[in-house]
């Protein structure tokens, strides 16, 4: 198997992300029975892994605590816009505002885990876990245990904003109370459901390294939310004003290594933004998120995602690609069904991780918020589940892993009609005789293009070539001594997305291109 550089993971893994109280509750409901950690029928693990998923991320396994709960209540009349029906008993609280990094005994708790576990591990899957390192919820025990770990701040900013700051009694004697900030990041108010955690306090790092290694005891990896926050830079300028000063080393150069000395296969994922992707994998996270290329699948700004992805090979490997996520909005109601196309094609068939998101395959709009554990039901679209099973086993197969990559130019077939050519990307991957090429039509209008094929030319020149796309059955044959020359005509319809398993046919001859195309039927 490969593996990423030194680590015992696949290339270019899929990872699969399950919002876990919500999981449980609909797996309840169709088993009628309850359904914890513990006793996942291994039948919904098993879909999973035929479809050549490498591994699961688990959001929100951890325990929100009664304060966490608490204010999620307040807010239950927002949640009715996705539950209409919703009861206090679906508000568990937010799953970024933790008590403690025990897993949550109404999920089955660490047993329950271990026994997910062990059923993934046979299925040849591996877990992932949520990290939360810049806040942590306003009861947990090191708020009283050890508020050196927190931001702190005075009676008097309390006074003043009292939405970013709180008071935290001591039960040891009623004199004392700390002020502590809500966490946040440096463009919104606090999150009054949180405590701020200080990145430069020297037991906080400790801890958290400690935290790290216990869970590295349970999963495979870690999603690290919001990374960036921790980052001295980032810090600093958050909350510097209160005279906190950046320590030498930096949150994260020193937390990984000294977890990775006993845990060395242990992946670090980074929830990221502002352009700091490239700072992180410096400190030493595997991959962060790509949050560049979902931005421009969203505007469909085809020159900028061709910008984007000139970047170095290695960068790109590092990279976590999405169309959707528990913050994002739902990939069906973003983009629309058939738009959505494309955009999952690209991410699941460029160099990097890619992360899906369950329910994504089914075609669900409604974004949940992460403080509730029941949602809605919607109509299933079988024409997209059996879109994403053929994509995501096409995506799993070795030319994906180990072969190499690279972007190809799209330009007009006919001077002077650009023919919409400029919506075209496409690119395309080599390994030993096996060959893909990606041609995807970012727009809703029908296109056409020329793929000038670059670095191929020698490789297609000596032979006549039959094309047949994988996900719709769409082939064409060309000549590869003219396309070398020439390049390849494209005619697409609307978001069509191709993935052409090219096949030698013969040696290439002096016959004119053949321009046409054929969709095969049933």
């Amino acid at each position: 198997m490969a593996t990423n550089m030194t680590k015992n993971w696949p290339q270019n893994p899929i990872i699969y992300e399950i919002n876990t109280a919500v999981w449980l509750t609909s797996l309840s409901k169709k088993y009628r029975k309850q359904v914890t950690l513990a006793n996942v029928p291994k039948r919904e693990l098993a879909t999973l892994a035929e479809l050549g998923i490498d591994a699961i991320w688990l959001m929100g396994v951890w325990h929100r605590g009664p304060a966490t709960r608490a204010s999620a209540l307040n807010y239950i009349h927002e949640y009715r816009g996705v539950l209409p029906d919703i009861t206090e008993k679906d508000v568990i609280g937010s799953a970024y505002a933790i008590h403690d990094y025990q897993v949550d005994p109404a999920l089955g708790g660490r047993e329950g885990l271990a026994r997910l576990r062990a059923k993934l591990q046979k299925l040849n899957m591996r877990l992932i876990l949520d990290f939360v390192p810049n806040h942590v919820a306003t009861d947990h025990p090191w708020l009283v245990e050890r508020p050196d770990y927190f931001v702190q701040g005075t009676p008097e900013l309390l006074e003043a904003d009292p939405g970013n700051f709180f008071a935290v009694d001591s039960p040891m004697t009623a004199q004392r109370r700390e002020i502590i900030a809500h966490g946040r990041d440096p463009y919104f108010p606090g999150w009054i459901d949180t405590s701020q955690l200080n990145a430069f306090s020297p037991g906080y790092r400790e801890a958290t390294i400690n935290t790290l290694k216990d869970m590295a005891e349970q999963c495979d990896g870690v999603r690290c939310d919001m990374a960036m926050l921790m980052m001295n830079e980032i810090f600093s300028g958050t909350w510097g004003w209160l005279g906190y000063n950046a320590p030498r080393e930096d949150f994260w150069t020193y937390v990984i290594p000294k977890v990775l000395r006993k845990y060395r296969d242990f992946l670090f994922i980074a929830e990221t933004y502002w352009g700091m992707d490239y700072a992180l994998h410096l400190e030493g996270f595997d991959y962060t998120y790509d949050k560049t290329l979902y931005d421009r699948l969203v505007s469909a700004d085809v020159r900028g995602i061709y910008a984007h992805m000139v970047a170095n090979i290695e960068f790109l490997k590092k990279n976590i690609r999405f169309i959707e996520n528990h913050d994002e909005p739902r990939a069906a109601s973003e983009f629309g069904i058939e738009r959505s196309k494309p955009a999952a094609t690209m991410i699941c068939t460029l160099p990097g991780a890619t992360l899906l998101h369950e329910g994504q395959f089914t075609g669900r709009r409604i974004k949940l918020p992460v403080q509730i554990d029941r949602q809605p039901d919607e109509p299933v679209d079988d024409d997209l589940v059996h879109f994403y099973e053929t994509l995501v086993k096409e995506a799993t197969t070795a030319i994906y892993r180990t072969g190499q990559w690279g972007m190809f130019q799209c330009t007009p077939i006919n001077d002077g009609d650009s023919g919409g050519s400029e919506h075209v990307v496409a690119y395309g991957w080599y390994l030993g005789d096996d060959y893909r090429l990606i041609v995807l039509n970012m727009s809703g209008e029908s296109v056409s293009a020329m793929v000038e094929m670059g670095y191929w030319a020698e490789i297609l020149s000596p032979y006549r070539w039959q094309a047949k796309d994988v996900l719709n059955g769409v082939s064409i044959s060309f000549n590869g001594d003219e396309v070398s020359e020439l390049g390849l005509p494209i005619e697409m319809e609307s978001y069509d997305a191709f993935v052409f398993h090219l096949v030698p046919v013969g040696a290439a001859g002096k016959t004119r291109r053949r321009k046409e195309r054929k969709r095969e039927t049933a």
